[in-house]
């Protein structure tokens, strides 16, 4: 891989330095007279060629060739030419825009009314256009240095106001990377917490009516962590037996009920278990928060608070937990100081799970944050604010107690109980697959469940005409209608034990800023308290986006793109297919090998992942017993990472990744042992 990073910068070099020659000679070189005159490297690659000759000449080389000789040993060195792209044409950065244009239509955007955490929203057009359009908010390093970063800080502070008062909890950190991921880390936090207190159990529910990927990825964490996970409904869970040390809750369920779980929390409490819930952020505005019924840890995402589906990322997760636990919690907490002067200031006040500072004695590996859509989210709520995010989420659940009673006008059956936006219907007289290719025939995605039930999510931008179109697809070619807005008249008040009581985002952030100028004005004010791109070229190595072009950015608020489910059926997703497998092969030629994976959202995730990927593959040869991992000294790998990974057995409390004795020992001495 070395050896094709060498091949691609000089390239790029040779590319740059002819199309700088053909520039600055006026047009009079013909080497790339006909080459298109926005290419992509003569704007973004920063050094001219006089500066690559004045860096050259300070490190004793004569050419870019001479310095990868001396830096790159000739037996690692990829001598042979990559296949990436179109080679007989240098298109210009308009040309790529066209042509992924036409990738981009090969998307079909239908109505997606599919839920399971991923909702269409509406971004107001000032947070799109001043925050995830401009540089100032999508180009700054990690706010590390808190006097260049007070900008972001004070907005990620909203954010974590926002998590903690509608959760009902006190703590919440700056973000996390997903729903899904933040629910495998809470797990780990009640792990952590069990045993600090000297806990044996080792074992830990899952509610079965959670979010599928939630379950997944929560079930393959735990599988890693030797922690016992069990798949249970929430009436059946038994804590009696002391095996178990937490509990995973989803409230509203995926597939919309609404349950009180207070006398199932207070009974695993009692047992000495954690409980946490994953929730959704604008039900809470209407809905009893969980730290008012018990949980000790919430957890969601914040993605229907204005930021794009996008076909499943990224979005900003939260969590939020009582403050006894703020030193078990993974990611970074942004928090309130005072600067030498005595004025307030923010900082990163904890954020001890970062690989730089606790270590191998990490509980989490978390070491980044969502922050660029965790503001986004922030601003949403600052810009609606609590009466207008409530009325928002008023409309939502009486579009869908309306939708639920019409549908029951329809002979078909629909749990009285109450929800939010989420309903289940058994189908009566009409097979489900009539009833779903009939609603999308008028542009609508409805989820089929196993047992022939049909689900169906409303959200933000569900217009009467819509539900008035679903409540076709299941009339089964019925004449008379009915009148949506009647219907949603008489739809009930939420149960007094679910129901929401008490204000919440009373903070002056909340209830100031409601008018668009009002709102650019602040996130003006806040970006010029910030350093990026827009002032100064940042010295730092990363994986943020400050690498990344404005035409490279431009596509991501397409709606092709952007309004896409990431549940939708694959022949909806033809575009989006064909971009990620080319980025695949792309990768994978440039890696040297056969086969690339795009699913880690982290370098940690992508490093835990790469890990049980290569452990599974020796388990799958009958090697098990191949258990030791060589890590260099030289590699800057994320320490809480290996500690999952690679421990002495008994060093912790619970059965990590490799169940038999883990090692690290000398690269000399370890291939013989054949471990």
């Amino acid at each position: 891989m070395t050896g094709a990073t060498g091949q691609i910068q000089r390239k790029i070099s040779d590319d740059y330095a002819a199309n700088r020659d053909f520039h600055q000679a006026g047009g009079a070189s013909l080497k790339n007279a006909l080459d298109a005159s926005d290419t992509f490297q003569g704007r973004h690659i920063g050094p001219r060629c006089g500066d690559i000759r004045q860096m050259l000449q300070s490190l004793g080389h004569e050419s870019l060739d001479a310095l990868t000789d001396a830096a790159l040993p000739a037996d690692i060195r990829f001598t042979g030419t990559l296949k990436i792209g179109d080679e007989g044409s240098r298109r210009g950065e308009a040309q790529v825009l066209a042509e992924l244009k036409r990738i981009a239509g090969e998307n079909q955007v239908l109505r997606s009314c599919i839920g399971r955490g991923y909702y269409d929203c509406i971004t107001p057009p000032v947070i799109q256009r001043n925050i995830l359009e401009n540089p100032a908010w999508y180009t700054p390093y990690t706010p590390y240095q808190a006097e260049i970063s007070q900008g972001r800080l004070e907005a990620l502070l909203n954010f974590q106001t926002m998590v903690a008062d509608l959760t009902g909890l006190p703590l919440a950190n700056a973000s996390l990377l997903d729903e899904a991921t933040a629910a495998a880390e809470a797990m780990g936090m009640c792990q952590a917490i069990a045993a600090g207190e000297n806990s044996t159990a080792d074992s830990f529910y899952i509610a079965d009516d959670c979010h599928p990927q939630t379950i997944a990825v929560v079930r393959t964490r735990a599988l890693a962590l030797g922690i016992k996970a069990v798949v249970a409904k929430p009436a059946e869970m038994d804590f009696a037996s002391g095996e178990f040390f937490g509990v995973l809750l989803q409230y509203p369920a995926t597939d919309g009920r609404l349950q009180d779980h207070s006398e199932l929390i207070a009974r695993a409490k009692a047992a000495g278990a954690r409980a946490a819930v994953a929730t959704d952020l604008l039900a809470l505005t209407l809905l009893k928060p969980p730290g008012e019924f018990g949980a000790d840890i919430a957890v969601g995402s914040s993605q229907r608070f204005g930021v794009p589906m996008g076909f499943g990322g990224p979005h900003a997760a939260f969590m939020a937990t009582r403050t006894e636990y703020a030193r078990k919690m993974p990611g970074r907490i942004v928090g309130v100081s005072k600067d030498a002067a005595g004025h307030v200031a923010y900082r990163l006040a904890i954020q001890t799970r970062e690989q730089h500072i606790r270590r191998d004695k990490a509980t989490s590996n978390i070491c980044t944050a969502q922050a660029l859509l965790a503001v986004m989210a922030g601003m949403y709520a600052c810009y609606h604010g609590p009466r207008g995010l409530k009325r928002i989420a008023q409309r939502v659940r009486l579009l869908t107690g309306a939708l639920a009673s019409g549908i029951r006008r329809f002979g078909h059956d629909v749990p009285e109980e109450c929800a939010f936006d989420t309903i289940r219907v058994r189908p009566n007289g009409l097979p489900a697959d009539v009833i779903i290719d009939s609603a999308r025939s008028r542009g609508f995605n409805l989820p089929g469940f196993e047992d022939g039930s049909i689900g169906i999510s409303l959200d933000e931008t569900t217009a009467l005409a819509d539900v008035e179109a679903i409540l076709e697809s299941f009339g089964g070619g019925a004449t008379f209608r009915v009148r949506v807005d009647q219907l949603a008249e008489q739809i009930p008040p939420l149960p007094e034990a679910l129901a929401r009581r008490g204000e919440f985002l009373q903070h002056p952030v909340f209830n100031s800023y409601h008018s668009e100028t009002e709102m650019l004005r602040y996130i003006f004010h806040l970006a010029g308290r910030d350093l990026s791109l827009a002032q100064s070229m940042i010295p730092l190595g990363s994986c943020t986006m400050k690498l990344n072009g404005t035409s490279e950015m431009l596509p991501v608020t397409w709606p092709e793109f952007a309004r896409l489910h990431p549940f939708a059926p694959a022949d909806q997703a033809r575009g989006y297919l064909k971009m990620i497998g080319q980025l695949e092969a792309w990768l994978a030629e440039i890696a040297g090998l056969p086969a690339v994976s795009v699913q880690p959202n982290s370098g940690s995730q992508g490093e835990f992942a790469g890990l049980l990927a290569i452990l599974g593959y020796f388990s799958s040869q009958g090697q098990s017993h191949r258990n030791v991992c060589l890590i260099p000294v030289s590699r800057v790998m994320n320490r809480a990472t290996w500690t999952w990974a690679i421990c002495e057995p008994g060093r912790r409390s619970t059965r990590l990744i490799w169940p038999a004795s883990c090692s690290l020992i000398h690269p000399r001495t370890a291939f013989s042992s054949g471990a």
